[in-house]
């Protein structure tokens, strides 16, 4: 990831679940596969598992991040509506917004 402000605030604001019998499920399966598997076979099986958890890792930042940046943007939404809702109050019109169609136009 390039923008470390945004991973502190992950490493700051996000609580993992606790996963307390997934892990001991995964220890035990690590151990049988240390019985059933030669060395080499057991290294590629840890390194397809690993690379599985660096996904996992990966798609939690950038789920994070998208959320963090889908708050940003309503956060500009809802500025820009106050600062239109202000400007509406001082020149006496009511808070409320009004969409007028074309054909109205029109008429």
């Amino acid at each position: 990831m390039e923008n470390k402000l945004l991973e502190k605030l992950y490493d700051i604001f996000y609580t993992p679940p606790d996963f307390l019998l997934q892990q001991q499920e995964v220890k035990e399966g690590r151990q049988a596969l240390d019985k059933v598997l030669d060395k080499q076979m057991y290294r590629m099986v840890i390194q397809i598992i690993d690379a599985k958890d660096s996904m996992i890792d990966n798609i939690s930042m950038d789920s994070f991040i998208s959320g963090f940046e889908l708050a940003r943007k309503l956060s500009l939404e809802l500025n820009n509506y106050e600062n239109e809702r202000v400007v509406s109050q001082r020149m006496g019109r009511l808070g409320a917004r009004c969409i007028q169609w074309e054909e109205d136009k029109e008429e």
